[in-house]
């Protein structure tokens, strides 16, 4: 089996999850945080949907510097729920075109993350993916879901029922 058949349907089963997730992020609770130093509701939505983008990241290029201007990366505050769903859609089905063409060898490649030049980690491509993207997707989403939650907006289900749908 190639590797990025095991990866697909993982992909597109936390992809569909995170999609139920920010359908319910509320415009008027955009600015909404829950601490001074907490990101926004529009912040962390908008870093949510931007996620799936450093999955295309990752396999267009042997590294990505946090310190290149990148206009693709989209990682600010949306404008409107309807848009934050336009570029978290974009960016999840170009993400995954990319994953269902890659072959094992450019899995398997050494890829490096840094910053202004300096290595914070070089994990093989695959592990990147698992860890960089969808480990870091799944960890900022349950931090939306809290958000939702404290906002009084019912949470979907997740990994199985949320105390508003059972």
């Amino acid at each position: 089996m190639a590797i990025k058949d095991s990866l697909l349907p993982e992909y597109d089963h936390e992809l569909a999850t995170t999609r139920r997730v920010l359908e319910r992020v509320p415009e008027a609770a955009f600015s909404w945080k829950p601490h001074d130093k907490s990101m926004s509701m529009a912040k962390l939505a908008g870093h949510v949907a931007s996620i799936p983008y450093y999955l295309t990241a990752t396999l267009a290029a042997p590294f990505y510097d946090f310190a290149t201007p990148d206009p693709n990366r989209g990682d600010g505050d949306p404008d409107s729920a309807a848009s934050l769903m336009r570029d978290f859609d974009h960016k999840v089905r170009a993400a995954r075109a990319a994953l269902a063409n890659a072959s094992d060898a450019e899995l398997m490649a050494p890829w490096s993350l840094k910053n202004e030049g300096h290595v914070i980690f070089t994990l093989p491509r695959v592990a990147a993916i698992r860890s960089f993207v969808m480990n870091h997707l799944i960890h900022h989403r349950g931090q939306l879901s809290v958000y939702l939650r404290l906002n009084n907006v019912p949470v979907p289900s997740i990994y199985g029922p949320s105390a508003d749908e059972q």
